[in-house]
């Protein structure tokens, strides 16, 4: 897990934003957004994933102080972490898409596999 990356902003903002879109993630099974975002996100849904594979009330607890929506937990232990129950790890995928029109900033999907 890279903790490097400040992404431009503040601690606090910094861990909002990882959170809305790890959730966003959960919930839609894909997004797009910037490269170094994409990196950022990934090891944190990977990390709610298998707190979903093992689906105690403890794991299911720290998913909900993580994720911010309690629909998004629901699918997550009841659908999303079983389908990767075979599964050791690699639950993301980050595609390249090219350079974003406005700034030239490297884009990339990233998707649940």
């Amino acid at each position: 897990m890279a903790k490097n990356r400040k992404l431009g902003r503040t601690s606090d903002h910094r861990r909002a934003m990882l959170r809305a879109m790890v959730t966003y993630l959960l919930e839609n099974g894909r997004i797009e957004t910037t490269l170094a975002r994409a990196k950022e996100v990934a090891p944190m849904c990977e990390k709610m994933i298998t707190l979903g594979k093992k689906n105690t009330l403890a794991t299911r607890r720290q998913a909900m102080a993580y994720i911010t929506k309690e629909a998004v937990v629901a699918k997550l232990f009841s659908e999303t972490a079983p389908s990767y129950a075979e599964r050791n790890g690699g639950y993301t995928r980050i595609i390249k898409t090219g350079p974003r029109r406005g700034d030239c900033a490297e884009m990339a999907i990233i998707e649940l596999v």
